[in-house]
């Protein structure tokens, strides 16, 4: 287990250094500053006023140089200080993580709740009206736009019947919470229940549950403890990819509700070319990814013995 969580700490620090040097160059090329985004159009600006404010904010030095203080910075735990408020990154990322995490919790937990047993029974009653329902709502979650879901929730469950909350954080509030939550978890709701319902199938013609039919096992013991747990590998590797990716997932969800979070905060500062801002996201997204990745390989050590000695 150690070898594994070595190795995947070893693949994390590559992945985290090229999505950050792959950033911080992209935007470095990018045509306009922040300077320029903020200033937008207008004519009357004194040239040597943008010329001292870019000096300021360190934009005129030459490209290496402003690599190597951002990786300098990131050594010692400093993302910077954004261009817009003028307040550390790390301070503005600790005000929004906690919101996205709600959210990503939230909607993970709505897939969960709603597409593992769904794509379970879905299995156990192939071909049947329950089959075929649980499948249409699969593909139908998977089909429809997240961003058309929550207008249209937004529309019938808050203005037409006034149920829930319309936008916003709410102080923290689970009504605030439920219609971001099930919006951005309908997708991975539609492809844990389609991923479920295929693992149990192949697991039902497996030889090992032919030999516990024939001991006499009911068919509730063999579906509940064989063929769950063999099936949950691959469950897990859908859970676990899709809970990696709400974060960055989020972005327009969190900006269709309102909600305070880190892909809210992303969308601002690219408008206005933020960079440290944009940065210190897009790392955060990229650790999250990776750390949930990580925590899923360590459970298929402890689930299945033959991935531990293979």
């Amino acid at each position: 287990m150690l070898m594994v969580i070595g190795r995947r700490l070893l693949q994390s620090f590559v992945t985290v250094f090229a999505a950050i040097t792959l950033i911080f160059f992209l935007f470095s090329v990018m045509p306009g500053t922040f300077v320029s985004a903020v200033s937008g159009d207008k004519r009357d600006i004194d040239p040597a006023v943008i010329e001292r404010i870019e000096k300021e904010l360190g934009l005129n030095d030459p490209l290496p140089e402003r690599f190597g203080r951002y990786i300098g910075g990131l050594v010692t735990g400093d993302l910077g200080t954004s261009f817009a408020t003028q307040r550390p990154v790390t301070d503005m990322l600790s005000t929004r993580i906690v919101a996205s995490f709600r959210l990503a919790v939230g909607a993970i937990f709505f897939a969960v709740l709603i597409g593992l047993p769904l794509g379970f029974l879905a299995a156990v009653r192939q071909g049947t009206w329950l089959d075929t329902t649980a499948m249409i709502t699969a593909v139908s979650g998977l089909s429809l736009p997240s961003f058309w879901f929550g207008l249209i929730a937004m529309y019938f469950v808050s203005l037409q019947l006034g149920l829930l909350p319309t936008f916003g954080y709410g102080n923290g509030s689970i009504k605030n919470l439920i219609l971001p939550a099930i919006t951005l978890g309908i997708g991975p709701m539609a492809l844990l229940a389609r991923t479920t319902r295929a693992a149990v199938l192949e697991t039902m013609n497996a030889d090992f549950v032919r030999t516990a039919r024939s001991k006499g096992n009911s068919e509730f013991r063999i579906a509940t403890k064989h063929m769950a747990r063999n099936a949950f590998v691959l469950v897990l590797t859908t859970i676990g990819l899709q809970f990696g990716s709400m974060l960055g997932g989020s972005v327009v969800i969190e900006n269709l509700f309102a909600w305070p979070g880190i892909g809210s905060l992303l969308i601002q500062s690219v408008s206005m070319r933020d960079i440290p801002t944009v940065q210190g996201c897009i790392l955060v997204i990229v650790l999250f990814f990776l750390v949930i990745n990580t925590l899923v390989d360590i459970a298929y050590l402890m689930i299945d013995p033959r991935i531990r000695y293979g």
